[in-house]
């Protein structure tokens, strides 16, 4: 369990600062808006999607029940999937695609390790009760 309560915690943390990140600077900076906008995305979807970012990050650091937890892994996946579609819908190159399919493994090593160490730990626990 400590080698996957390492990977939890560190994959966990690196996808919250980045999806923290992200989602503050699709209020504060400029790109991110000329981004939503060549890829044909109205600006309300940029604010929709920044303050799920940021919802969504404190959720997966937050000891919230297993479901909240759930739906944001399987929200973050189709927010990856559907920017890797989107960038190359509009004929981005090839290497716009592959920060969101990165973003998307480790997000899944995230969740791997969560059912692995977090709800490993709660089934020892329940089985030695």
């Amino acid at each position: 369990h400590m080698n996957s309560k390492y990977l939890y915690w560190g994959s966990t943390s690196l996808i919250a600062l980045f999806m923290m990140a992200s989602g503050v600077l699709y209020f504060v900076a400029e790109g991110p808006a000329a981004t939503f906008e060549r890829l044909g995305f109205p600006d309300y979807f940029r604010i929709e999607l920044g303050v799920a970012k940021i919802v969504g990050a404190l959720v997966l650091l937050a000891p919230l029940p297993r479901a909240v937890k759930e739906w944001t892994y399987a929200g973050f996946s189709i927010s990856f999937v559907s920017a890797g579609i989107a960038h190359l819908a509009v004929g981005d190159p090839i290497a716009d695609a592959v920060p969101p399919v990165i973003a998307l493994g480790l997000l899944l090593t995230s969740y791997a390790a969560y059912r692995q160490y977090r709800l490993g730990t709660q089934a020892d626990r329940a089985s030695s009760a």
